[in-house]
Order: C-alpha cells, then sequence, then structure tokens
C-alpha cells in the first residue's frame, strides 16, 4: 500500500511538468513513481537529466542489469517491477538473465564482471578493492566505464531510496520476492 496519495495532476508543480510530459509521452503512461517524486521540481528534474545523461552509458543490457541487481540489494520492490519489466520489453534480456542480474550475474563474461562491480559498489558503499578495480577493468572496461557504473549504481540507489521511503503503489506488474528466484 502507498504510504502517500499519489498527487493529483493539479499538485504537480508547473517546474516538474514539462519533464513529467515528456516520461509520459515517451512510456506512454505516467508512473505512481515518476508522480510522486515530480512534487520535488529540484530533485525530479536533477533525477532526470542524471538518467538521461546516463543513458548513454554502457548499454541498454548492461544499464537494466545493473538496475536490477542494485535494486535487489537495497530492497526496492517498485524499482524490481520496472527494471524486471524494461529488462524484458526494451533490453530484450531473457528470464533467466533477469534472474542472473538480480542476483548480480550475468552469462555474458563482461557483463558479468560490470554487475559484480555494480553490486561490491552498493554493498561496500563504494569501498572497493583493488581486485575489484582490477576484475572490472580485466573484463575490458575502462576507467570512464568504470565511473558511468558507478555513477549508475547511484542513480538507481537514488530511485531505490525514494520509492522504499515514499513507497509508491505499483504500476507495473510484480516479480517474484528474491527467496523464490
Amino acid at each position: 500500500m502507498a504510504r502517500n496519495a499519489l498527487p493529483t495532476p493539479a499538485q504537480v508543480p508547473a517546474a516538474s511538468k514539462p519533464t513529467l510530459d515528456g516520461f509520459t509521452r515517451n512510456i506512454g503512461f505516467t508512473p505512481n513513481m515518476m508522480t510522486t517524486f515530480a512534487l520535488s521540481p529540484i530533485a525530479f528534474n536533477a533525477w532526470a537529466t542524471l538518467l538521461s545523461s546516463l543513458s548513454k552509458a554502457l548499454d541498454v543490457k548492461t544499464r537494466d542489469s545493473i538496475g536490477l541487481a542494485v535494486s535487489e540489494v537495497n530492497g526496492c520492490n517498485y524499482c524490481l517491477t520496472v527494471h524486471s519489466f524494461t529488462a524484458e520489453h526494451m533490453a530484450k534480456l531473457p528470464a533467466n538473465e533477469i534472474i542472473l542480474a538480480r542476483k548480480g550475474h550475468a552469462s555474458d563474461p563482461k557483463r558479468d564482471a560490470a554487475l559484480q562491480f555494480a553490486r561490491k559498489v552498493i554493498t561496500t558503499r563504494g569501498k572497493v578493492g583493488d581486485a575489484d578495480m582490477k576484475a572490472v577493468r580485466d573484463a575490458g572496461y575502462t576507467d570512464a566505464n568504470v565511473m558511468e557504473i558507478v555513477a549508475l549504481v547511484a542513480m538507481y540507489s537514488l530511485t531505490n531510496f525514494f520509492n522504499n521511503a515514499f513507497d509508491p503503489e505499483q504500476d507495473f506488474p510484480a516479480v517474484a520476492p528474491a527467496g523464490s528466484i
């Protein structure tokens, strides 16, 4: 159950409306999380800018897989439903790859290295070791790519924390709890 009532369109500040309308056009509907987040134009527009910039980082399968791994660690059910949906429909990941990503792995060795590194970043709060850096670099990631992985972890954590705090009503298909995968 949502912790807060979903804002009405009239309650969304004018400074958030252009960004929110853009998401609605691109997605085809307005996710509850975005409507709620839009109550703060500063936070919402900053997040949207970060999301837009990071949509150019790495490839869509790796980005969505990092979203799944981070959301699993942070226990964000809302984001797990969103990333499972986008991983299947946009990144075209098969169900077994979505499950692997939630566990911080992938069948592709390079993507697996990125996911293991992302999971290490979130579980250690960024205090990764030299061996972690070597492993992700040895998989073919540049230092710029490693910075992008860290930025993606931070961005996904932001939405995880937001959704865990405000608990918007689910509007994407439910996913199985981690214990049953």
